[in-house]
């Protein structure tokens, strides 16, 4: 039986007003009648935000509590918050029919209305928290705000608390995942890469696919991600979401939001590098990320600090940029238009990356599948001293920097954005930065330029001032502990002449001095290095030159994209476009 076929309406009572109820096609709603029949308020909710229906009186919060009545059932769905419409909380109406028949009438057919229309929620989850990110606030927020959720919608979870790095990704990798709908990280953006690193990997293991061989187009992956925000940023929750609120993001999850999602896959070589979404940087924020790892005993406050070091260090460094522009006819990172729920460029990408599939998780064959970028258009090389080169697959939007580093970026549309900030003057540069936080556009400067981009390399000139020896000095630098020695100094010691050992003492005095200096005055008073490092969603790449390469909708969100607050106002019931997607809750 077609969903469009059904309807059933009734009078029933919320509380001791009297309300004509109607389920007709997508959606559910209740309307107000005075005591001539008279209608007052409608609200509306379409089948496809309803998160569960009960017989009787239930409450889930503070404590979930159910009481048995004849005549009662309890409806829990979607409500937007009127003082902003991307926060969600989970709405509760009890209503009381005139009869216990009716109202295992209305349970039935709500049920059924459920199945029907929504046959791709979720109903067995691997959740993985890490109790170490952010606040470290995990466990709490998903015992107490997530896990009733999934309970209430018949979701069964398996949960994984986190006790090493990359713990979840090995998960994901080695683990039989069979009858998992999806993963779930209650985490930060470090959580998050985790799992797309395992999702993505073990996607293309069972399809045989080399993950290495840039020339190839990898699988699109089934297996959906979830993210319930527990970090210090959540960069790519608020990206694709547009709040980072874990009752949002836990009711995204259970009525099976699907959002495609770009990912950038980098390469060293013939080696893959690492996956990212957010940022692939060189220059400023590499040097941000390599100086916060010397003081991670700051905590956050880590990253304040090391951007004002290395903003008053004021270095550029020389490169050579190569990337293969995207059609400008599809989009443009200046057109000043947003990525938002519905996009039509997305979708119209979709058709564009899978030409030979009837439907998203529907796979062309390896034939097609196999291509050369070099044949889909000529490259562009820019050569010069940079600031920093920046990527991103997504906006990166986050509270600091509600539209982020590219606000025009789009999440599905198979392309990035690549930003490139020539050598300025310190003042010029601080007004860049200064722009991210503000609603000025960072573009709109003569140092600065922006290409929306499918793929991109970097490469050191080769008449530079460097060798490898620096380039991997640079590197190792940020990683190694400058406390510990290795184990043949401190076994040569042992046996070493007095003169040894007041060299020794000597050279520890000398770098107990540096590490003085450096705390108080930073990179500032050590030699300018020739390279940088790239940080890739929050992690330094072990190499210099790299080559990076869009890969469109590779993996799919439990998400919908940033709701646009104007539609919200402009849907009503008799629309049949939004097929119940959106609706204002009044």
């Amino acid at each position: 039986m077609e969903i469009e076929s059904v309807r059933v309406e009734s009078s029933v009572w919320v509380g001791k007003k009297r309300f004509r109820a109607l389920l007709s096609g997508w959606y559910f709603s209740w309307t107000e009648l005075d005591k001539k029949n008279r209608e007052k308020k409608t609200i509306s909710v379409p089948i496809g935000e309803v998160v569960a229906v009960a017989e009787g009186r239930v409450e889930i919060q503070p404590q979930k509590k159910a009481e048995d009545t004849d005549r009662d059932f309890t409806l829990f769905y979607v409500k937007r918050r009127s003082s902003g419409g991307r926060i969600w909380t989970l709405g509760r109406t009890q209503f009381c029919c005139p009869s216990r028949d009716l109202r295992d009438q209305w349970v039935a057919q709500l049920k059924t209305a459920l199945k029907t229309h929504c046959s791709s929620r979720p109903h067995r989850l691997l959740v993985f928290i890490n109790p170490y990110g952010g606040k470290k606030r995990g466990k709490e927020i998903y015992l107490s705000l997530v896990a009733p959720l999934f309970e209430l919608a018949g979701i069964s979870s398996h949960v994984v608390v986190t006790e090493r790095a990359n713990q979840a990704r090995d998960h994901i990798l080695k683990k039989d995942l069979t009858g998992f709908d999806g993963v779930i990280c209650v985490g930060g953006d470090g959580m998050f890469s985790e799992l797309l690193h395992g999702v993505i990997g073990r996607t293309q293991q069972e399809a045989g696919i080399s993950e290495h061989d840039p020339t190839v187009m990898l699988q699109p992956c089934d297996l959906h991600i979830g993210i319930i925000p527990a970090g210090s940023t959540d960069c790519v929750c608020f990206a694709t979401v547009g709040v980072n609120d874990p009752v949002t993001s836990a009711l995204h999850i259970v009525i099976g939001d699907s959002q495609p999602l770009d990912v950038c896959s980098v390469h060293h070589q013939s080696t893959l590098v690492r996956y990212s979404v957010s940022l692939v940087g060189y220059g400023f924020y590499g040097d941000v990320l390599a100086e916060s790892e010397r003081h991670r005993w700051m905590g956050p406050l880590r990253y304040d600090y090391s951007g004002c070091l290395v903003y008053l260090c004021n270095r550029s460094y020389r490169g050579i940029v190569q990337y293969l522009p995207a059609d400008p006819q599809i989009s443009s990172p200046r057109d000043s238009t947003r990525c938002l729920s519905g996009c039509r460029v997305c979708s119209e990408s979709t058709e564009r990356l899978f030409p030979h599939s009837d439907s998203c998780s529907s796979l062309y064959s390896r034939q097609l599948s196999q291509y050369s970028i070099e044949s889909e258009g000529e490259w562009i090389s820019v050569e010069g001293r940079f600031r920093c080169v920046s990527l991103t697959c997504i906006s990166s939007s986050c509270p600091r920097s509600p539209k982020g580093l590219s606000p025009s970026a789009h999440l599905a549309d198979g392309t990035g954005d690549l930003i490139l900030v020539r050598d300025t003057n310190p003042l010029g540069f601080l007004t860049y930065l200064h722009r991210h936080t503000t609603t000025q556009d960072q573009f709109d400067l003569p140092f600065v330029e922006v290409h929306r981009v499918k793929a991109v390399r970097f490469s050191l000139p080769p008449d530079g001032d460097y060798d490898d020896e620096e380039r991997e000095q640079s590197i190792s630098e940020v990683l190694e502990d400058p406390e510990k020695l290795c184990e043949s100094d401190i076994e040569f010691s042992k046996d070493g002449s007095q003169q040894y050992l007041a060299e020794r003492q000597k050279e520890q005095e000398m770098k107990d001095e540096r590490k003085k200096r450096e705390f108080f005055c930073g990179p500032c008073c050590s030699k300018p290095p020739a390279v940088s490092v790239w940080n890739c969603d929050g992690e330094i790449l072990p190499y210099t030159e790299i080559s990076c390469r869009i890969r469109g909708q590779l993996v799919r969100l439990f998400a919908r994209g940033i709701e646009d607050d104007r539609d919200a106002q402009k849907c009503h019931e008799g629309s049949r476009n939004c097929k119940g997607r959106c609706v204002l809750h009044t």
